[in-house]
C-alpha cells in the first residue's frame, strides 16, 4: 500500500501538468481566435465606414444643386437640376473607365496610373472586394470636383457641352492630379505625395482643381446677358430662392462629415477629431463672413453667409486630421474672410460667377492647403510650407490650363454658350 502512494502521486502530478498544458493550449487558440475575430470585425468597420461616407458625399451632390437653383434665376432651376443629375452620371461611367486607372494604377514615373482601367482586376470572385468599396468612395470624390464647375458657368452654358466637360474633367483633369498627391492610397506613387504634400481629404485634389475650371469656364463663357452695365459697373442679378440655397448648404455641410472623416476610409477613434475640426472650421467660417460682409454692405448678407459656411468647410479638408480644433477655428475665420473679398473682387474683374464656386472652392481651397503646412499639429518647418506652394500652383496651373483649353476646344467646334434668345 505505501509503494502505491508515490505511483499515485507521480500520475496525479503528470495529469495536472497535462492539464496546464493543455489550458495553456486552449488559452493560446482562443486569444489566438479573438485576435482573428477583432481584425476581422475591424476590416468589416472599415467597409461600413467608407461606403456610409461615400453615401454622405453623394448626397452633397442635392446640396450643390440646391445652392445654384437657389442663387440663380427661376428659369434656369431646371436646368441646373439636369445639369448636376447628368454630371454625376458622366462622371461615374468616365471615372470607372478611365479616371480611377488614371488615379491609381500603377506608375513608373509618378506622373499617371497605367492598370485598373474599366476596374480590371478588381471585380470577379479573385477579386479584391475592398477596392470596390475605395472606387465607390473616389467616385463621388470626382463627382464633386465636376459638378463645382456647374455654379460658375450657370445660366449660360450648353447642356450638350457640360456633358463633354464633366465627362473629360473625371476622365482626365481630376484623375491625373490627383495621382500626384494621392496615387500610393491604392497602386500609385505620385511624384507630389513624394515630397510630402499634406491635402488629407482634398482642398486642393478636390476643390481647387473644380474651382481653376471653374473659373476657366466662366472666362471662356463670358458674363451673363445683364450682368455688366454700358460703363462696367456691377449689376446684381438676384437669386430667385435663397431658403433653397440656405437648405443646400446644410446638405452640404451634413455630407462633408463623410467628405473629411470618410477620408480615413477606417471605422475607428481617429474620425473623432476630423469631425469636430470639420465643423468648427464651418462655424467660424460663417460668423467672419458675416461680420465681413456686414461692414462692407451695411447689412449681414445671407449669400456670404452661406457661402463662408463653405468657404470654413473647404479651408479645412486638407488639414482636417493634422492641425487642432483652436487652429481649425482659425483658418475657418480666415476663409469667411477670403470668401467674401474674392466674390467682390471676381466680380469687378468682370468674371461671372453666379454662386461664387471659384472664391469657395479655388481660393479657399488654396489657403486650407497653405493651413495644413502653417497649422501642422506635428510642425510648421520651411520644407512643408514650400511642398504646399508647389502643390498649389501646380493645381492651378494643371486644372486652369488643361480647363481653359477644353472649353476652347468646345467653343470652337461645337460651341460652348446657348444662343442670345435662350438665355433671354
Amino acid at each position: 500500500m505505501r509503494k502505491k502512494i508515490p505511483l499515485i502521486s507521480i500520475i496525479l502530478i503528470l495529469l495536472a501538468a497535462g492539464s496546464a498544458a493543455a489550458g495553456d493550449n486552449i488559452a493560446k487558440i482562443s486569444m489566438e481566435g479573438n485576435a482573428t475575430a477583432i481584425t476581422g470585425l475591424q476590416t468589416n468597420l472599415n467597409y461600413v465606414w467608407t461606403l456610409i461616407a461615400a453615401t454622405l458625399v453623394f448626397f452633397m451632390q442635392a446640396g450643390f444643386a440646391m445652392v445654384e437653383s437657389g442663387f440663380t434665376r427661376a428659369k434656369s432651376a431646371c436646368n441646373i437640376m439636369m445639369k448636376n443629375l447628368l454630371d454625376f452620371a458622366m462622371g461615374s461611367l468616365a471615372f470607372w473607365a478611365v479616371g480611377f486607372g488614371l488615379m491609381f494604377g500603377a506608375t513608373k514615373t509618378g506622373w499617371f496610373g497605367t492598370t485598373d482601367f474599366f476596374l480590371s482586376g478588381w471585380t470577379g470572385p479573385s477579386g479584391d472586394q475592398w477596392v470596390l468599396a475605395f472606387w465607390m468612395f473616389q467616385c463621388v470624390f470626382a463627382a464633386t470636383a465636376a459638378t463645382i464647375v456647374s455654379g460658375a458657368v450657370a445660366e449660360r452654358i450648353k447642356f450638350t457641352s457640360y456633358l463633354l466637360y464633366s465627362a473629360v474633367i473625371c476622365a482626365f483633369i481630376y484623375p491625373v492630379f490627383g495621382s500626384w498627391a494621392w496615387g500610393s492610397l491604392l497602386n500609385g506613387n505620385g511624384w507630389l505625395e513624394g515630397k510630402g504634400f499634406i491635402d488629407f481629404a482634398g482642398s486642393t485634389v478636390v476643390h481647387s482643381i473644380g474651382g481653376w475650371c471653374a473659373l476657366a469656364g466662366a472666362i471662356v463663357l463670358g458674363p451673363r446677358k445683364g450682368k455688366y452695365g454700358p460703363k462696367g459697373e456691377v449689376r446684381a442679378i438676384p437669386g430667385h430662392n435663397i431658403p433653397m440655397a440656405a437648405i443646400g448648404v446644410f446638405i452640404l455641410w451634413m455630407g462633408w462629415f463623410g467628405f473629411n472623416p470618410g477620408s480615413t476610409t477606417t471605422g475607428d477613434t481617429s474620425i473623432a477629431m476630423i469631425f469636430v475640426n470639420t465643423n468648427l472650421s464651418a462655424a467660424a467660417g460663417v460668423v467672419s463672413a458675416m461680420l465681413v460682409s456686414w461692414v462692407m454692405f451695411k447689412k449681414p448678407d445671407i449669400g456670404m453667409s452661406l457661402n463662408g459656411a463653405l468657404a470654413g468647410l473647404v479651408g479645412i479638408t486638407a488639414g482636417c486630421a493634422n492641425v487642432s480644433p483652436t487652429s481649425s477655428i482659425i483658418i475657418g475665420l480666415i476663409s469667411g474672410v477670403l470668401v467674401v473679398v474674392s466674390v467682390v473682387t471676381i466680380d469687378r474683374m468682370h468674371i461671372d460667377d453666379p454662386v461664387g464656386a471659384v472664391s469657395v472652392h479655388g481660393v479657399c481651397g488654396a489657403w486650407g492647403t497653405l493651413a495644413a503646412g502653417i497649422f501642422n499639429i506635428e510642425g510648421m518647418t520651411t520644407a512643408i510650407i514650400t511642398t504646399q506652394i508647389i502643390g498649389i500652383v501646380a493645381a492651378f496651373v494643371w486644372a486652369f490650363g488643361t480647363a481653359f483649353t477644353l472649353f476652347k476646344v468646345i467653343s470652337m467646334t461645337v460651341g460652348l454658350r446657348i444662343t442670345e434668345e435662350e438665355e433671354t
